[in-house]
């Protein structure tokens, strides 16, 4: 499924804040010829069913940006489209290079179409510059969650749907910057049930600022458009590229799955005991939170419980105890943390084989140089069955962009779409 993106006025790398090109009134941003190109683009595509959306403008940004123009513009530009093309989604992106959306609170669009209508968000680790790096991870995930939750994440309990149009990271895993502020990005994704599309496919460009044969690092595939530039990567999205709750799931058989973002999986009970160990979420077993804060397997009176510090957790049937109790602590509220009978506080924590062990709780504030990754889970509200067929990602074979995306698939360049579809 193909979204059509109006990306800048005048072609060239994107974005800058004072480039020209950000707002409605800069010298390189006519509205009327915006709105021109938006009705001829509509019509074009109109009839052409895997074209399900249009993006009305890439991160507005720049000094002259404001509230009213941006609804007096948007909603023109919305009508036209609609006008020109009724069978397709209208996505409207909001401020601040698509990162506020707060105003919708106060002031919803006037259209005169409804049941169509979705927002964009764009969330990089590079927005908070090397924050992440400076700061401890704990908090700036507390941080920046809060205030993604402020400033769109709210559109979604207020019944709007919400789409993640850009992320990404640098593919390499070398960059540490990127790799804190994914495990954040990816928990609360999953914890949203959020649509999202990854920046990029692309891993070379034939000229980028000024550069012959740019290196792409945020690519999914390496500089030479064959290779897959870092298969895990593809392993760790994966768990959310089917929904956990919606559309098509009964919302009658609601239950948590225990999400692990740095590796993409979910706890599941071993075959051979009561142990526990990661594996792929749509082989988990159903979790209950319940209001006595065990995590039970449901259906199995089961319960999560904790040990001495070093060993592995396991289910056992006794749960009334302090050290079946589990809290989300921190800033990041990632870390599960229970007590033992010595009023020892544990957290969560996956050893090397992904078996599923209890640590003392690391990283919890202050500290910048600590990464907390591996003791960082997310309690997820699902109604997937946990016998759903698995995705099968074949990666020495070309590369099924239908198992790459999310629901949209954004490509702007056809000849692109022709080679991998």
């Amino acid at each position: 499924m193909v979204i059509l993106d109006n990306h800048l006025s005048k072609p060239g790398w994107c974005c800058g804040y004072s480039d020209g090109d950000g707002f409605f009134g800069d010298p390189n941003f006519n509205p009327d010829l915006w709105i021109t190109g938006l009705t001829r683009m509509a019509t074009l595509f109109n009839g052409v069913t895997n074209v399900v959306a249009m993006s009305l403008r890439n991160e507005l940004r720049g000094r002259k940006q404001n509230i009213n123009d941006w609804y007096r513009y948007m909603q023109k530009g919305a009508e036209a489209v609609h006008s020109a093309n009724p069978n397709i989604l209208i996505i409207l992106s909001g401020l601040s290079f698509d990162r506020d959306l707060s105003f919708i609170r106060i002031r919803r669009p006037t259209l005169t179409f409804g049941q169509k209508l979705v927002f964009e968000l764009h969330w990089y680790g590079f927005t908070d510059g090397d924050a992440w790096v400076t700061n401890n991870p704990n908090e700036m995930c507390g941080k920046t969650t809060d205030y993604t939750m402020k400033t769109s994440g709210f559109l979604v309990n207020a019944g709007y749907p919400l789409l993640v149009s850009e992320f990404g990271v640098d593919i390499r895993g070398t960059n540490v910057n990127d790799n804190r502020y994914l495990n954040c990005f990816l928990g609360m994704v999953a914890e949203l049930d959020l649509d999202w599309a990854v920046w990029t496919l692309v891993g070379s460009y034939y000229l980028r600022e000024g550069t012959v044969g740019f290196n792409e690092y945020y690519g999914i595939l390496e500089w030479n458009w064959i290779d897959i530039r870092n298969s895990s990567f593809l392993e760790r999205i994966s768990a959310l590229q089917s929904p956990f709750r919606g559309p098509g799931l009964s919302e009658t058989e609601q239950h948590k799955v225990i999400f692990h973002p740095s590796t993409g999986l979910c706890i599941l009970r071993k075959a051979s005991a009561n142990l526990l160990s990661l594996g792929p979420c749509s082989d988990s077993e159903p979790w209950n939170y319940s209001p006595r804060k065990t995590l039970e397997l449901k259906g199995a009176n089961l319960c999560l419980q904790s040990d001495e510090s070093g060993t592995t957790a396991m289910l056992g049937t006794v749960c009334g105890r302090s050290n079946s109790k589990w809290e989300t602590v921190s800033e990041s509220l990632m870390h599960l943390s229970s007590k033992l009978g010595n009023g020892t506080t544990v957290c969560l924590d996956v050893d090397s084989n992904n078996n599923v062990v209890v640590n003392s709780c690391k990283c919890l504030n202050q500290d910048s140089r600590c990464d907390p990754e591996s003791q960082w889970f997310k309690l997820v509200d699902s109604t997937r069955s946990g016998n759903e067929r698995k995705l099968s990602l074949d990666f020495d074979s070309i590369v099924d962009l239908r198992k790459v995306f999310s629901w949209n698939l954004w490509l702007n360049v056809k000849s692109v779409f022709d080679r991998f579809s």
